[in-house]
Parts: structure tokens; C-alpha cells; sequence
């Protein structure tokens, strides 16, 4: 776990309608100013976005296929362009590195720990790749992707996050190489065979959440304010 000090309950929002991915940015990056300057919890919230294509700050243009297909956003998080759209579970996560560890690949890695262990409750046995960032899961003689890990760091706060493949339309990656990536495909938890709805992930995501980065409270501000915007 990394905690430097002693542990504070992190926020735990979800939002039950999809939310328009400026209005998360924008609420994110609010959310991660108060938290460095010591006026707010830190906060993980779990959302879905209706379908758009993302591209960090190493995406390629010629990784986007079908530019017209869904709106485009440039994100500042890393990585290369990724799919976001229902189904899939989205978990930003705005922590505090200074009281955990200032070390963004140690973050990484624990994210991924995170994934690992919430996938390997559901039923799923996913893995690490060196010099991949994200979940992989190897099916047939091949590797699919079922999660993947874009952030970003300000003032030693975090924010973007993970997304989980649980029921996504997976024909909407095809618009785009995801994450630059040409030789593995995508998978989610339905086409996998597992039988588990968004409420069963997020479950398993907040318990291992609580098992690699601490306890958790019910917090809805965020969520009700992007909402309502």
C-alpha cells in the first residue's frame, strides 16, 4: 500500500448517468487543485462517458481511422488514444502522491495491482507487460487488453485514471489503434464469459481499492455537482 502518513478516508463517487467528458475533466481538475492546496478529500469517482475517442499526450494522427466516427478529445493525460463509452467502467482517481509516495511508476504499478486484483475476483486472470501500460489477458494464442491506465500529475496529485471493460460495444475501438498498439485486440468482462453487471465491479473495485490505498467514504458532491452542470 503506498501511504506515507496515516491513512484518510478517500471520497467514493458514482455517477449513475453518463457524463460529458469536458464536464469530467473540468470537475477533475478542480477536484485535484483543491486537494493540493488542502481544502478537499481526496476522490475516486466511478462514471460512464457516452462514445468518444481520447488521445493523450503521445497520441499519433494516424492512430485515429474514423476521425468522424465520435467526438475526438485531447486530453493531457499519458498515452496514446483509447475508446470510452457505456458500458465500460471509468475510475478517476484523484489522490495525493505527497502522503502516499511522490513516485508516479510506483502509482502506476499499484493501479495496476488494483486491476489485478478486482479482475482476479471476477473471475478474470490478467497481467502485466513490460513496456505496456494497462491489463492484458491472454486468450487463443493471443492477448487482448481489458483495462487500460491513462493519468495525469499535477502539484503531486492525480487524476484521470483507469477504465475496465465490463459490456462495452467493442466494434467502437475500430475507429482508432488503441493505445498505438496494432499486433494485440480488445476483450471485456462479457466477452470473456463472465457474468457480472457494473454493480459487481463496482464492488470488487472499491474493496481492492481499500486494499492497496486505503479506506473509503460514500461521497456524492462531485458527481451531483458534474450532473448537474
Amino acid at each position: 500500500m503506498l501511504l506515507a502518513d496515516p491513512p484518510s478516508l478517500v471520497g467514493w463517487a458514482i455517477s449513475p448517468a453518463p457524463v460529458g467528458y469536458r464536464t469530467a475533466e473540468s470537475a477533475m481538475a478542480e477536484r485535484a487543485r483543491a486537494i493540493a492546496e488542502g481544502q478537499d478529500s481526496e476522490l475516486v469517482w466511478l462514471l460512464e462517458h457516452p462514445p468518444l475517442y481520447t488521445a493523450g499526450t503521445s497520441a499519433k494522427a494516424t492512430d485515429l481511422i474514423a476521425p468522424n466516427r465520435f467526438p475526438v478529445f485531447n486530453t493531457g493525460r499519458g498515452g496514446q488514444f483509447t475508446y470510452h463509452g457505456p458500458g465500460q467502467r471509468i475510475a478517476y482517481a484523484m489522490l495525493d502522491l505527497r502522503r502516499r509516495k511522490p513516485d508516479v511508476r510506483a502509482f502506476v504499478f499499484e493501479l495496476e495491482g488494483w486491476l489485478i486484483d478486482t479482475l482476479g475476483e471476477l473471475g478474470v486472470s490478467a497481467e502485466r507487460r513490460q513496456g505496456r501500460v494497462g491489463l492484458w489477458v491472454a486468450r487463443d494464442g493471443h492477448e487482448d487488453k481489458i483495462a487500460a491506465i491513462g493519468i495525469r500529475v499535477s502539484r503531486w496529485v492525480s487524476f484521470h485514471g483507469i477504465s475496465l471493460n465490463v459490456d462495452p460495444d467493442l466494434s467502437h475501438y475500430d475507429g482508432i489503434v488503441p493505445c498505438g498498439i496494432t499486433e494485440h485486440g480488445v476483450t471485456s468482462l462479457s466477452a470473456l464469459g463472465i457474468d457480472a453487471d457494473m454493480r459487481d465491479v463496482d464492488r470488487a473495485l472499491r474493496r481492492h481499492f481499500e486494499n492497496h490505498f486505503g479506506p473509503t467514504f460514500e461521497s456524492h458532491a462531485l458527481a451531483a455537482a458534474a450532473e448537474a452542470r
